[in-house]
């Protein structure tokens, strides 16, 4: 049975989302919560028992965006398949089925996780036959806050907004930004990663104020290479500053070299506000191509 997970976290004092030995990651968190519900897969818990020794291993989440250190999400996506006997601990509790056994699982994690959690499961459901939460992902949305000289400082909102002592001109910026929208090699923004493909489609890219005068990028892609969003972010930090020119991204982009002619800037502004997948009837479609792709590409 496989279900999807829509998740919150302030990534503040997680290292990431991927699961880390000693490390506290987003990941490793709801993972342990889900275990205490569900428990280890009845083969795993078999083969233990056969070995004499404890199962130890737990439901895996796969995730529609892996998320650095200090970078957070109001909008990620994961799933997590459970076996039949895992199924059954969800569907009954204290002996009684549930009525809405999927969706009874968020707020039983909820409780697991604590009042006052850094991560939260705000939402649980039976997944569409052929759903993916990584594969079958058709882009993903982040926004930067960035706060310049013009900007008042809102201290509720320091884990969440990136501070910068120049004043910015968001108009330049933003014409920068719409300069590197569309399919390209993206290496001059990405931090290499060995065979990884750094060919990217932005869908969108932009700069606003908000009511508080806070500077807000949103940027959209079939997906990410690492580092991606922030040192697009740097790069149009640098234009407002006038240390770049608008037409200078545009250039950097197409020599395909990582660059230092801007700084990659701070995750703490950075969230993952959504994901986004195609209809029911598509998404195992949309699954094979990725991976096909990734499988050509990586």
């Amino acid at each position: 049975m496989r279900i999807r997970l829509d998740i919150a976290y302030d990534g503040t004092h997680f290292r990431g989302w991927a699961k880390q030995p000693g490390l506290r990651t987003v990941q490793g968190t709801i993972e342990a919560a889900l275990a205490r519900i569900v428990g280890p897969a009845e083969a795993i818990a078999g083969a233990a028992r056969s070995a004499g020794a404890a199962p130890s291993a737990g439901p895996r989440l796969v995730v529609a965006g892996r998320t650095d250190s200090g970078v957070h999400a109001t909008g990620q996506v994961a799933h997590v398949d459970l076996d039949p006997q895992q199924w059954a601990r969800v569907a009954s509790r204290n002996g009684r089925a549930a009525g809405d056994p999927a969706g009874s699982l968020a707020p039983r994690i909820r409780g697991v996780l604590g009042q006052y959690p850094d991560v939260t499961v705000s939402r649980t459901s039976l997944a569409p036959e052929g759903f993916d939460a990584r594969f079958s992902a058709v882009w993903r949305r982040y926004r930067y806050r960035l706060a310049d000289a013009r900007t008042g400082y809102d201290p509720l909102l320091r884990h969440d907004t990136t501070t910068i002592r120049a004043a910015l001109d968001e108009g330049s910026m933003d014409a920068a930004a719409r300069t590197l929208i569309g399919l390209h090699d993206f290496a001059a923004y990405c931090k290499p990663r060995e065979e990884a493909t750094t060919i990217r489609t932005l869908l969108d890219y932009r700069w606003t104020r908000d009511d508080t005068g806070v500077l807000v990028a949103e940027v959209k892609a079939d997906a990410f290479c690492h580092s991606m969003v922030r040192a697009l972010v740097g790069a149009c930090a640098a234009v407002g500053e006038g240390r770049l020119e608008v037409s200078d991204l545009a250039r950097l982009r197409d020599e395909v070299t990582r660059t230092s002619a801007f700084k990659v800037l701070a995750a703490r502004g950075l969230t993952l506000t959504e994901v986004g997948y195609p209809a029911d009837d598509l998404l195992a479609a949309r699954a094979e191509q990725t991976r096909n792709r990734r499988d050509r590409d990586d």
